[in-house]
């Protein structure tokens, strides 16, 4: 049975200005390395001049440090009980047992000082003011690039309510999740959203999937120019790989890369510039590890070494488990190539 007690150990208003104070953006990280993912969020949504208000739900484990990071950045931080699916068949088929935990997005409804909430993922990246989300109704959601009569629960718009908060924890114990994690309970409690409402479908820019962009490489061309809002679907995250700032180069292990180039790029010189050197006031000499800055830690950031070829099969199978070589061989100006060729 799910904790129905929320924890609310901490807020923190640090901000003044004008601010649409019944609506907020709302975020979640249960660890520090999500937690780093929240900070570069919250920074996007400010560069952008978001008028509305930054809360973060964070778990326990959330160390001290980043927490105090986090009040630098959002208008609230509170600490939930962390929910767990303890759903290993379902995870296990999504090869993401990291998942469960997710669970606890499912707290932000609880947030009923606000009238109506935009929920993100701490690994997506905003592009551009995305302040008009709130002009949709609950649940707007964009649809999701694997099954797309599901929508993806990266980002979707919601009104907070006690009510609806229970109705969510009695179907996740009477129903569970055919996902194991957030989505499939969200998706089975809304589930007429494929087909009652076309106005509660965001468009696609609005939680745009940095793995996707390679199914359909055409319509990123055409129309990638306007995404508004990155998600960096996958279990490889931003903060899994290397980064020198000042060569402006990111480094990884090409077979785990699941991200467009140039949105990582995007991500790591927020985060080396506006993120980095908070953290570095609060650890002081302490390292702190969310992939590498150079300087953070100068061993991770030797070059890698040569990976094997691999065979057609091989490079098939990982293409279809997302996790194709897109900053090597499979990446986007190769394909490019590849395609111009093929049309000519």
């Amino acid at each position: 049975m799910f904790s129905q007690t929320l924890i609310v150990l901490d807020l923190a208003w640090q901000f003044d200005g004008t601010f649409s104070t019944d609506q907020a953006f709302v975020t979640l990280a249960t660890n520090d390395s999500y937690a780093r993912g929240a900070m570069v969020l919250g920074k996007s949504l400010r560069n952008h001049k978001t008028a509305k208000k930054l809360v973060i739900l964070i778990g326990p484990q959330v160390s001290a440090p980043c927490k105090r990071v986090l009040q630098r950045i959002f208008d609230e931080v509170r600490v939930v009980d962390v929910l767990d699916s303890g759903d290993t068949a379902h995870l296990s088929m999504m090869k993401r047992p990291d998942l469960g935990v997710t669970f606890t997005k499912l707290h932000c409804w609880t947030l009923t000082h606000f009238s109506k909430c935009v929920f993100m993922d701490a690994d997506t990246l905003v592009l551009s003011n995305i302040d008009e989300l709130f002009d949709r109704q609950e649940l707007s959601a964009a649809p999701d690039p694997g099954w797309p009569d599901c929508f993806n629960s990266g980002v979707f718009v919601f009104c907070p309510s006690m009510e609806t908060y229970g109705k969510l924890l009695q179907y996740s114990t009477e129903h569970g999740s055919f996902d194991g994690g957030d989505q499939g309970i969200l998706n089975g409690y809304f589930g007429d959203w494929a087909t009652a409402d076309i106005s509660k479908h965001l468009p696609f820019i609005y939680n745009l999937s940095s793995i996707a962009i390679y199914t359909y490489l055409p319509a990123f061309k055409q129309y990638g120019g306007n995404a508004k809002v990155v998600h960096f679907l996958g279990q490889t995250k931003p903060w899994s790989y290397t980064f020198d700032p000042k060569a402006k180069r990111i480094s990884g292990s090409p077979q785990e890369a699941t991200s467009h180039p140039s949105f990582l790029m995007d991500w790591w010189m927020l985060y080396s510039s506006a993120v980095v050197p908070l953290l570095y006031e609060q650890y002081g000499d302490q390292p702190f590890h969310s992939g590498c800055v150079e300087g953070e830690s100068p061993s991770q950031a030797q070059s890698q070494s040569p990976q094997p070829l691999m065979s057609s099969e091989e490079r098939k199978e990982r293409w279809e488990q997302g996790q194709a070589d897109y900053l090597g061989m499979d990446s986007f100006d190769n394909i490019q190539a590849k395609l111009d060729s093929f049309l000519k």
